[in-house]
């Protein structure tokens, strides 16, 4: 399988499907959300060299994952920035290496983009900790925040 990673502004056509992932996943049932919620969420992630960004994971062209960075996805919290956020991997594509693909190459833009740190909330910190997360806070029993240290990448050099 050939996975690619790219900005999603480059792939709108794709975005409906992208946000309806990402309510189907964590928002569905929640009052006060839509499909359309996302959809404008993810429409305002259009300059990769702002937060916030939505990268898509293609598998042989198809669409087979996403993640987000956002400045803040816990409002208790707001001292924590950025966060990597609603990382969704179709069911048909999980089990090859594209969640983890997509955390590295949301890390890498956050880098890219000066941040020494990155947070996420999850109940499943086993996952992320194979990828170099460390716990940040055990909130309750089923949920932490973990938090990710990043590399960035090293300056051109300046001439002499």
């Amino acid at each position: 399988m050939n996975t690619h990673i790219d900005h999603l502004r480059d792939h709108s056509e794709h975005t409906r499907l992208v946000a309806e992932w990402i309510y189907h996943e964590f928002w569905e049932g929640r009052a006060g959300y839509t499909v359309e919620t996302f959809e404008g969420l993810l429409r305002q992630a259009n300059d990769p060299d702002h937060v916030p960004l939505s990268l898509i994971a293609l598998a042989d062209g198809r669409p087979a994952g996403t993640v987000n960075l956002i400045h803040n996805d816990d409002p208790e919290r707001p001292h924590l920035h950025p966060w990597l956020a609603a990382l969704v991997v179709v069911p048909e594509f999980r089990r090859h290496g594209i969640g983890a693909a997509l955390v590295r190459a949301v890390a890498r833009e956050a880098g890219r983009l000066g941040f020494f740190e990155l947070f996420l909330g999850t109940d499943i910190p086993g996952f992320y900790m194979k990828l170099g997360t460390q716990l940040h806070e055990q909130v309750t029993e089923a949920f932490c925040i973990m938090r990710l240290p990043l590399e960035r990448p090293p300056r051109a050099q300046e001439a002499p």
